[in-house]
């Protein structure tokens, strides 16, 4: 999503809710964020479960050097002792193999999912071992630019949202889908808007 396209979704926004009209000007219009599309996102996802950014990006520069060439037959053709000296758990091996050998079998196809639906999408990816819905949400936003995705399992988001609507608690991911409905066809945006405002909210 552009900076325009972004910067026309908050004036939609703001006029659809005023908790974001009141807030808006505070803290300003978020940054667009993009990821490549394709495998090797999917397998940098696994690798960056439960890590800091900093351990994952040290972890996926040791695969890259590894493996120049990041693709489903470079990863099955690679020793599963090799990717755990890299730095992967055994599990994340495991993931990453069963990642390698459904895109080489034509049961998972990763440049395939932007002809599909966002729902299809969401059942493709949580086909996979080791992909949860967030995992498929954020993918969608972020690598296939859909404009209207709320994942609602952040827990940064959530917090940001119970703040945004001064609640005393945040809400649970289904109260929060609950209440970004109306943000519809811009949740992407406030999602966005949601994680800006968390790092940037006014005391």
């Amino acid at each position: 999503m552009t900076p325009e396209t972004i910067e026309h979704a908050m004036q939609a926004l703001a006029k659809a809710d005023p908790d974001i009209a009141r807030a808006l000007p505070l803290v300003g219009v978020p940054s667009p964020r993009e990821r490549d599309k394709g495998f090797a996102t999917f397998f940098s996802t696994i690798v960056s479960q439960q890590l800091s950014t900093e351990a994952a990006r040290a972890i996926m520069a040791r695969v890259n050097t590894l493996l120049p060439e990041l693709h489903a037959k470079a990863v099955i053709d690679t020793e599963g002792q090799a990717l755990r000296d890299a730095g992967l758990s055994w599990r994340k091996i495991e993931y990453a193999k069963g990642l390698a050998e459904a895109e080489l079998a034509g049961t998972f196809s990763a440049d395939g999912l932007e002809h599909l639906s966002d729902e299809e999408v969401i059942a493709t990816i949580t086909q996979l071992r080791g992909f949860g819905r967030w995992s498929a949400e954020i993918y969608l936003m972020f690598s296939l630019k859909r404009p209207d995705v709320f994942p609602a399992d952040d827990l940064a988001l959530r917090v940001a949202l119970g703040r945004l609507k001064r609640m005393e608690n945040k809400p649970t991911p289904k109260q929060a889908r609950q209440m970004v409905e109306h943000w519809a066809p811009w949740r992407s945006v406030g999602s966005l808007f949601l994680w800006h405002y968390y790092r940037g909210e006014p005391l």
